[in-house]
């Protein structure tokens, strides 16, 4: 009897031993999980510090086109040939341009110009997109291949291509470039819309609004319309830089506001002759003006597309 009690203690320390030695690697086990909540982490700062830093220069951006022209008492087209093309310096930030205007000063006003017509005609855009997606997503059948074989017909054709059409149909000024640009960008916004419709038409509240007697009209502005506006409205915060660049080649090419107004693309445009001379900054300083405030919209819009984006909220949650 002694040899069997024996080898009984033998195999109870033996498993003691055992689990002895998983409570020893037990830590080691969760050490990849706590790493990757560490990356988690910093991607969740990344991710806050770029919502700053966009939402600073935005700020920025629009307390210059509302404040600055009212506060600053100058006149912008006020000609000084005395003080033509002088460098960037303490009384002109900018320096000056060609016939000796402030160069800031004219960079605020068209930029002032440039976002306006990037605003309003992302706003036509938007809703002439969001109309056109949501009947063609509604209606179905028939109507909707020929909508979207519409859609398709006009998307074959560059955006700058129709856009130079149009504006060459009016004399030059603003509204003539905003109509240009949201004539030849609600396409993209049209298509969104459209399979955002269709994704909600399948949804269990759609099928017991249909059997309980409501119309397709009733569906489509009580039910669709709300489910498609957060989708909507980013296409409409991404359009503002889209056609802020629009803006700025149609008149770079001469074919949009008149040279005498300040824009960003005039600004470019009448500093070719200084740059071929070895004066950069009337060219630096208006495609900074362009340039900034576009990554600074699409830092916003990229922080706002992963909020109403649950795959990609889930990410960043890890």
């Amino acid at each position: 009897m002694t040899p069997v009690a024996d080898t009984t203690v033998g195999k109870t320390d033996t498993t003691v031993g055992k689990t002895d030695a998983a409570d020893k690697t037990g830590p080691a086990e969760y050490a990849p999980p706590a790493a990757w909540r560490s990356h988690g982490t910093a991607r969740r700062s990344t991710h806050t510090l770029r919502l700053r830093v966009s939402a600073v220069l935005v700020a920025v951006t629009v307390l210059a086109v509302l404040l600055v022209p009212p506060l600053v008492q100058l006149d912008q087209q006020a000609v000084d040939l005395a003080a033509k093309l002088l460098p960037p310096s303490w009384s002109h930030p900018a320096g000056t341009d060609d016939v000796g205007r402030d160069l800031l000063l004219r960079c605020v006003y068209g930029l002032r110009v440039s976002l306006l017509v990037g605003v309003v005609a992302a706003l036509t855009a938007t809703v002439i997109g969001t109309a056109v997606g949501a009947a063609a997503g509604s209606l179905g059948g028939w109507a909707d291949r020929l909508i979207m074989r519409v859609v398709d017909t006009l998307s074959s054709v560059p955006h700058l291509l129709l856009g130079i059409f149009i504006v060459a149909m009016f004399r030059p000024g603003v509204w003539p470039v905003v109509i240009s640009v949201a004539l030849t960008h609600w396409l993209s916004t049209a298509r969104i819309v459209r399979a955002e419709v269709l994704s909600l038409r399948s949804r269990p509240y759609i099928d017991a609004a249909v059997s309980g007697g409501a119309s397709r009209w009733r569906v489509t502005v009580r039910h669709l319309l709300p489910g498609v506006l957060p989708q909507a409205g980013l296409a409409a915060v991404l359009m503002v830089p889209h056609a802020m660049w629009h803006e700025s080649a149609l008149s770079f090419l001469g074919l949009g506001l008149p040279t005498h107004t300040a824009s960003l693309g005039t600004l470019i445009q009448g500093a070719r002759g200084s740059l071929l001379a070895g004066q950069w900054w009337p060219t630096l300083f208006p495609g900074l003006f362009l340039i900034i405030p576009t990554l600074a919209i699409a830092g916003l819009a990229g922080v706002w597309r992963e909020r109403i984006n649950p795959r990609r909220r889930s990410e960043l949650m890890l």
